[in-house]
C-alpha cells in the first residue's frame, strides 16, 4: 500500500510529480485538463519526456488522473452525455501517453430520468468510450456520496456496473472515497464499522477490483448524503478507520491518496498513514 495526494499539475504537468514528492508522497492523484471544462492542452512529445522523467527523478511509484468534475454518462442530454464520452476516451488515451496508472471518475446522474434508464445510458457509453481502444490507462469508478439522483453511492450500484455482462470485458475497477461512502449511510466511525464495511466490499465487489481509496475524513455527519471532506482525525469518521484500512491485509495492493482540504497539512496527513502501516 502507498499513499499520496491530490496534487496541482499547474503550469506544466511535469511539475505534478515533484509536489507529490515534497510532502513526502510515493504516488498521486491530478487534473490534466481544467476540472470545470473547456479543451484540454495538447500533448506534446517534449511534455511527454518531461513527465515521465519527473516520475523518476522524484522517485513517484504511481499516478492517477481525476476526470473533469461534468462527466455524466447516466444524463439523458445529448450535448452532456457525447461530451462525457469523449473527455472520457480523450483522458485515456492522454493517461496512456504519460503512463498513468489509472483515470479515476464519477458515473453521473439520472436526474430527469429513471435509474434503470440512466444504467442503459451508461452501459452503452462505457463501450463507446472503450470502442477500439488500446491504451494501458484504465478506467476505475469512484462511489458518490449520494446526493440527488446520484448514480454510484452504494456498493450494490458500482458492482451493477463493473460486473454487467456487457462490460466484463473492459475490467473496470472501483475507487472507494471514505467521505462519500460514510456520507452515503456506510458507517467507518470506529474500527468495528470499518471490519465490517471491508466484509461488505469483499462480497459485493471484491478488493481484487477496488484499484484505488480516496481516505478522507469527513465534516459532514454520516447518511447526511452530503460531501465534504476534512484532514485526518479532524472530522466525523475520525482515525480509527484509517488505521483498519491500512493494516488489513486485503488491502495492501490498494493506494491511498488524500483530497484533504488544508494543503499545509498534507505531510502531516500522510505521515499518519504511514505511521499506521509500520505499526
Amino acid at each position: 500500500m502507498k499513499f499520496g495526494t491530490h496534487v496541482s499539475a499547474a503550469e506544466k504537468l511535469s511539475l505534478a510529480p515533484g509536489r507529490s514528492a515534497l510532502v513526502g508522497g510515493e504516488i498521486f492523484q491530478f487534473f490534466d485538463r481544467s476540472p470545470q471544462g473547456g479543451p484540454a492542452k495538447p500533448l506534446t512529445s517534449e511534455e511527454i519526456k518531461a513527465f515521465k522523467a519527473a516520475l523518476k527523478i522524484n522517485q513517484q511509484q504511481a499516478c492517477y488522473i481525476h476526470s473533469p468534475y461534468y462527466i455524466n454518462l447516466g444524463s439523458p442530454n445529448k450535448k452532456i452525455y457525447y461530451g462525457s464520452i469523449t473527455t472520457l476516451r480523450s483522458e485515456l488515451t492522454r493517461g496512456s501517453q504519460l503512463g498513468v496508472k489509472y483515470l479515476n471518475t464519477h458515473v453521473g446522474s439520472a436526474k430527469d430520468s429513471t435509474y434503470t434508464q440512466s444504467l442503459k445510458l451508461v452501459v452503452a457509453a462505457l463501450k463507446k468510450v472503450y470502442n477500439d481502444y488500446e491504451g494501458s490507462t484504465q478506467l476505475i469508478l469512484e462511489n458518490a456520496a449520494g446526493a440527488g439522483q446520484i448514480i454510484g453511492d452504494t456498493l450494490e450500484e458500482l458492482a451493477e456496473i463493473i460486473f454487467h455482462r456487457d462490460l466484463k470485458q473492459y475490467h473496470l475497477g472501483v475507487c472507494l472515497d471514505t467521505a462519500h461512502a460514510f456520507g452515503s449511510g456506510y458507517d467507518l466511525s470506529d474500527a468495528a464499522k470499518t471490519k465490517k464495511f471491508i466484509k461488505q466490499v469483499e462480497k459485493i465487489i471484491g478488493w481484487a477490483n477496488v484499484k484505488l481509496i480516496h481516505g478522507n475524513d469527513s465534516k459532514a455527519e454520516f447518511n447526511s448524503k452530503h460531501d465534504r471532506h476534512a484532514d485526518l482525525g479532524q472530522g466525523k469518521i475520525g482515525l480509527a478507520c484509517f488505521e483498519t484500512l491500512v493494516q488489513d491485509k486485503r488491502l495492501k495492493e490498494v493506494d491511498i491518496i488524500i483530497e484533504t482540504p488544508t494543503k499545509d497539512l498534507d505531510e502531516t496527513n500522510l505521515n499518519i498513514l504511514k505511521g499506521f502501516r509500520v505499526k
